[in-house]
Formats: structure tokens, sequence, C-alpha cells
């Protein structure tokens, strides 16, 4: 006997069923692989605006203690010159291509001198902030090389002192050693950070502006490496760690997920609404397979005595009801792939646009295939419609063929 011709022909005998309960699962289906989709294209767009556009890079490399005493005690956290040469060396060492660029934080106040307010920047080459940013490298807010007391400021922070380009500031910080010192400094661009939090505080200053302000002569607190393919983050980390303690440097690794708390957060919201939606799915397929195997044998006893009776083993029974399923397991996942290509091209056709949670401008709502998602959801389809079809088969299979006969 052929189980799957056989299979065929009895979901076709009870087409309308057949039918429901397929375009449950593909809606089912659909509804996992458009949300995933999604979510992907939300996890690359954070993942892009945290390396490159929060210019975190991949890896955040500093002396061990520095996040928890480092503004206690910053001198001792400090890395010095000769410290930033050893570590480059052995970076180069292990990914050639990887760009090293030395960093300052600064907060402090800065005026337009009438009103002043406080501001947190960031020190950084001009060569080194245009390779961090990547793909926003042409956007606006970069440092010029030529101006060695240029800066950059959020437009939220310019629009707050009623400043433009063009207009100087005072900049006004606690050395490392608790003292005052001030500087002024010239606006030359202005920029949107993307985070709602920083748009009226964030400045970008060149490293040796920032140095001087804080009296750190040549030194950094931190170094941000940019890798040269982002997958090898972890690896990365692993190995450098391994070189660093090879060579007696007591160096604290950080990854951009680590040190992007935005990002962690969202994806875990998304990563548990998936788990939601994905639990809501299987619910319904189940059902809706279930109902379908329990009907079909009830109607069918009659005939699984007679198939029974010819000398069809229960194991051929459970093997028929199996085969149904998953049946309509492919056929409805197929239907659902197919309803998500359709529905994906119409989103990302309309052009629309949405403010994010804690952004300052729109982004385009754009959906993606995530693959892997895809097969698990189809494989766990899979193994739940097996579920649901084995216990009434094998009720079937197990009833007297004599009483299956005999059933009405």
């Amino acid at each position: 006997m052929n189980t799957l011709i056989f299979g065929l022909r009895n979901l076709r005998r009870n087409f309308r069923r057949s039918l429901t309960t397929t375009l449950s699962i593909a809606f089912g289906f659909a509804a996992v692989a458009l949300f995933s989709g999604y979510t992907k294209m939300v996890y690359f767009g954070l993942t892009e605006q945290a390396v490159y556009g929060e210019m975190i890079g991949h890896l955040n490399l500093a002396k061990r203690g520095m996040k928890q005493e480092g503004r206690l005690h910053p001198e001792r956290y400090l890395l010095r010159p000769e410290e930033i040469a050893k570590i480059s060396v052995i970076v180069h060492q292990q990914f050639p291509e990887a760009r090293i660029a030395p960093r300052v934080a600064l907060s402090g106040l800065v005026s337009n001198g009438r009103v002043s307010t406080i501001f947190l920047a960031d020190g950084v080459n001009a060569g080194d902030m245009k390779a961090l940013r990547g793909p926003y490298a042409n956007a606006s807010g970069a440092l010029s090389a030529d101006s060695s007391q240029g800066i950059t400021m959020a437009r939220g922070l310019a629009a707050l002192l009623g400043m433009k380009e063009g207009d100087d500031a005072s900049l006004l910080v606690s050395t490392l050693h608790g003292q005052a010192n001030a500087s002024d400094a010239t606006v030359i661009d202005t920029y949107t950070t993307g985070n709602a939090g920083l748009e009226d505080k964030a400045i970008f200053v060149p490293l040796a502006m920032a140095q001087s302000l804080y009296d750190a002569s040549d030194r950094a607190d931190r170094l941000t490496v940019l890798l040269p393919d982002i997958s090898k983050t972890e690896v990365a980390r692993d190995r450098l760690t391994s070189a660093f303690a090879a060579a007696g440097l007591d160096v604290e690794i950080s990854t951009w997920q680590e040190l992007s708390a935005f990002y962690r957060q969202v994806k875990g919201m998304f990563d548990m609404i998936f788990g939601f939606i994905l639990s809501i799915v299987l619910t319904i397929v189940v059902m809706s397979v279930t109902n379908a195997m329990s009907m079909s044998v009830i109607e069918r006893t009659r005939e699984i005595g007679t198939l029974r009776a010819i000398g069809l083993r229960r194991t051929g029974v459970i093997k028929l009801f199996v085969t149904e399923a998953l049946l309509l397991i492919g056929v409805g996942c197929v239907a659902g792939l197919m309803l998500t290509l359709l529905v994906r091209a119409g989103v990302n056709a309309a052009d629309i646009s949405y403010t994010p949670p804690n952004g300052t401008g729109k982004v385009p709502l754009l959906v993606g295939l995530d693959g892997g998602k895809m097969v698990f959801t189809f494989a766990v389809l899979s193994l739940l419609g097996f579920t649901a079809a084995v216990f009434p088969a094998r009720r079937a299979a197990r009833q007297p063929v004599t009483e299956s006969l005999a059933h009405v």
C-alpha cells in the first residue's frame, strides 16, 4: 500500500476539513515567520546603531576595574602610552585588519557665554572616528583633523544652547586630579544621536583636546577595537584574553552586546514576544490537527477495520494517519511561506516608517526572512503534528477488528 497516495486521497476526500486545518497552519506559520523576519531586521538595525552609530565598536579594552573604580581613582586606571602600544601590537598580531581607537570620556559644563548646561563628551581622533562609524562615516557630526578645537554637538544640545555651526563654546571639566579646567571650542557640525537620552548632552571632541582638558597627557581610558567581521567578536575576545594574560597585561575586554544595554533589553523583549506568539500558534495547530485526526478516525472506523481484516498491521494504520498529519503540516507550512513572502513584499514596498522607543527619528519598517526560526518552527510543528496524530491513530489501531467492522 502506498501510504503517501492514500494519505493524499483521504485529505482530498475530507476537503473542507483539510482546507480549514491547512489554513490555520498557514496563517500561524506566516505570523511566526513575519514576526521573526521583522525582529531580524530590528536586531540588524540595533546592531548597526550600537557598533557604528554609537561607536561602541566590537570590543572595548580597558584596565581591569575601570568600570567600578575608574571614576573614583581615574589616574590608576588610565592606559599609558606604552601600554596602548603593547596592546595594539598584540591585537594586530591576532587580527591584522583590526582598527584600534584610543578614547577618553569627559563630562562637565558647556556654555555659550550666557547659559550653561551639562554635557557628556567622547574624545577620539578624527580618523578613528570615521573608521568607527562604518556605514555612517559620511553622516553629519564628524570631527575634522584640520580643527584641533573643533567639536561636534548633538542637535538637541545645540538647540538648547541656541548654537549652530561656527559658534564658539566653552567647556569646563574636572581633571583626573579633581581640579577645574576649561577650554574654548568651535562647533564645526551638529548631528543626531538617535538616542533621546543623549540628544541634549552628547559632544564629540578631538582626542588631544580631551586629553588636555582631562590632564591625561597621551593616556586613554579605553581602546575601541573594530574587527573585520562582527561574527568573530566572541572568538576575538577569547583569543585576546589569552594573549593579554600571556603578556602580563591585566586588560578587561567587553563586547558590544555587553556595552549596549538598549540592544540587550530590546532583544530580550522581542525574544519573549516571539516565544509567546510561537506558543499560541503551536496550541492552535495542535488543536486543529488533533481535531482533524480524531474526526477522521471516528468517520473511518469501519475502513480501519477493513484494512486490518485484509492484513494491515497496527503500525500501518498509525503510519497512515501520521502521514496525513504530516501532509497537512507540510502543505500548511508551504502555504504559510507563500503568504509570508507576499505580505513581506507588500510591507517592504509600502514605505512605512515609525519612531522607535527612545529614538529621535523615524526608521523604516522592514520585514526580513529568518531562515533559522522558520526551519525551527516547521520542525516543531511537524513534531507536534506527529504527536497529535499518533494518539487517536493508536486508539483506532488497538480496537478489535470485529468492533471496527460493526461500527456505525
